[in-house]
């Protein structure tokens, strides 16, 4: 679909889940995307680890996308970039600390010479197509995270990408109540605004507010080593556990690739230029346990992370009973079990895990209705398009949104298409959107055969049998719960095969194939009470 004289806004992901955020503007036969990323996969998808939307609307129009505009450095705004963006063959555009770490994930997969890449170095707007962008400094969980001011022949949008209010950052300075004022004096047709938080009735709180909180809490330890845990790309808690390891007199390290490369990448871009010098491992396990403060990766249960692998035993890092581990990360839907996993084998190795439960040592990047409000207030906006959620979580911003005066709320999800301008704004259309996933090297549908199949052998077994001419039948099961009656159900399940072939002798086959297969799962659905998938393979030559 080509846009006409009018302002299209269609969300390929992020409307309906937390992550994998692909949203689309068209106006004047163009189209410009902001973002590109993707989510982590769950039990859902066996075998796979990462999710992206499917792209199949735009890559049809490629011809009318001019570029695609990178928000911050978060996976479920960037992830993607390198599984996309060569296909697509349109510019990004990024400031210097997205851009770098987006070139480090181009770099790795081949394609740095392959894929246009603007660094957007100041805050002037720059023009793409119709579209002219500015970003505007938020405050979020990241360095550099910014809003987008998009000017359209049709009116201004504000898209909040993620954000906050923060009035002790630590790192970046994020645009003023007065900054916001002005760009809502200048008139904002919509705002098209983040949504995760929406539920929570207090205002997410400072980064200033955690860096006491860690601060004491490091404090209340003394003698003990403490481990921190906390998200890689955080710069502002990395910055504070710098100041909290000099406050109390505690070297430095950290364990983790993804801590070693935000480091790195801030320190290029003028981030976290009074960190305290690191020290590895090895040296931190010969200091005195309370001389020495760690930070690592893993704090969402990730089995290969450093936290994972500590509580394991099977890293440098040793933590013994009487150590501390802080958690300061929020727990992300759908972790829980393996965030429960680690801190029960922590707990049980005598380690004090602490998180933001019983501290005040962690507070989310996105805004809870206070802060919502307050850019309401700001912005007003003529039209509110809730995005970055699940669908409660959007519905409730609609109603938060015309219940602080907002004109219009418009509710979408995945695959909408709205028309923001000109007249009766509101949904008008439905496109392809979906999901994809990465299965070993191959990007393939998530309800594609192959993962359907998957999860009906992870639910229920596979059982393989093999027939000859002659009437002998061998037949091998896998993951059905017979581990003691194993071989009866082998014995009576090859009789009962026999039985059916010798039946359906008559038949063509495909009548005898199925007719072996019924017999075979009906055998396990006997023995077992599992309706397992069935091969049969008939030997006949």
């Amino acid at each position: 679909m080509i846009p006409g004289n009018e302002l299209l806004f269609c969300a390929l992901g992020g409307s309906g889940e937390i992550g994998m955020n692909v949203n689309l503007y068209g106006c004047q036969g163009k189209w410009l995307m902001v973002d590109l990323g993707m989510t982590f996969s769950g039990n859902e998808y066996p075998g796979v680890d990462l999710v992206f939307a499917d792209l199949d609307f735009i890559e049809t129009e490629r011809e009318n996308l001019l570029g695609i505009v990178l928000t911050h450095a978060h996976e479920d705004h960037i992830g993607a970039v390198p599984y996309f963006a060569e296909e697509l063959g349109v510019p990004l555009y990024a400031t210097p600390f997205t851009a770098k770490l987006v070139a480090a994930k181009l770099e790795e997969a081949g394609l740095l010479g392959e894929v246009e890449l603007i660094v957007v170095e100041d805050l002037e707007t720059f023009q793409v197509g119709p579209f002219g962008v500015r970003y505007v400094p938020l405050a979020h969980s990241i360095a550099e995270g910014n809003a987008l001011l998009i000017d359209t022949p049709y009116g201004r949008i504000f898209h909040t990408g993620d954000w906050k209010i923060d009035d002790e950052p630590q790192v970046g300075t994020p645009a003023t109540e007065a900054e916001l004022t002005a760009i809502g004096d200048e008139g904002v047709l919509a705002l098209v605004c983040d949504s995760t938080n929406v539920f929570n009735p207090e205002a997410s709180g400072s980064e200033g507010e955690v860096y006491r909180g860690l601060l004491e809490e490091v404090k209340r330890h003394e003698g003990r080593r403490v481990l921190v845990t906390t998200f890689a790309s955080n710069v502002a808690r990395l910055q504070t556990l710098g100041e909290v390891a000099r406050r109390t007199g505690r070297q430095l390290c950290v364990a983790g690739r993804s801590l070693d490369r935000i480091i790195a990448t801030g320190q290029s871009c003028g981030y976290l230029q009074d960190l305290p010098a690191l020290i590895d491992p090895e040296t931190a396990m010969d200091l005195s346990r309370g001389d020495v403060l760690i930070v690592a990766t893993g704090g969402q249960g990730e089995p290969r992370a450093a936290l994972a692998r500590i509580a394991e035993g099977n890293h440098p890092i040793k933590l013994d009973k009487g150590d501390v581990v802080l958690f300061s990360s929020r727990q992300i839907p759908g972790n829980e079990i393996q965030i429960g996993r680690i801190q029960n084998r922590l707990a049980e190795a005598g380690v004090v895990v602490v998180t933001d439960r019983q501290s005040p040592i962690h507070v989310s990047g996105h805004p809870g209705r206070p802060e919502l409000q307050a850019l309401y207030s700001w912005v007003r906006p003529k039209i509110l398009v809730p995005v970055h959620g699940e669908i409660r979580h959007m519905k409730e911003q609609a109603r938060l949104g015309l219940s602080c005066g907002i004109p219009k709320a418009i509710f979408q999800k995945n695959g909408d298409l709205v028309r923001l301008a000109p007249e009766h704004p509101g949904k008008f259309g439905e496109v392809r959107a979906g999901r994809l996933v990465l299965d070993g090297d191959i990007i393939a549908p998530a309800d594609g055969d192959a993962m359907v199949m998957r999860r009906r052998i992870a639910w229920n077994g596979v059982v393989s049998v093999a027939a000859d001419r002659r009437g002998h039948v061998e037949v091998s099961a896998i993951g059905l719960p017979l581990d003691e009656d194993y071989a009866d159900y082998v014995a009576e399940t090859k009789r009962d095969v026999a039985e059916a072939l010798n039946r359906a002798r008559r038949g063509d086959r495909d009548a005898r194939i199925e007719a072996a297969r019924l017999a075979a799962r009906r055998a396990a659905t006997r023995w077992s009470g599992k309706k397992p998938q069935v091969q049969v393979l008939l030997l006949e030559d």
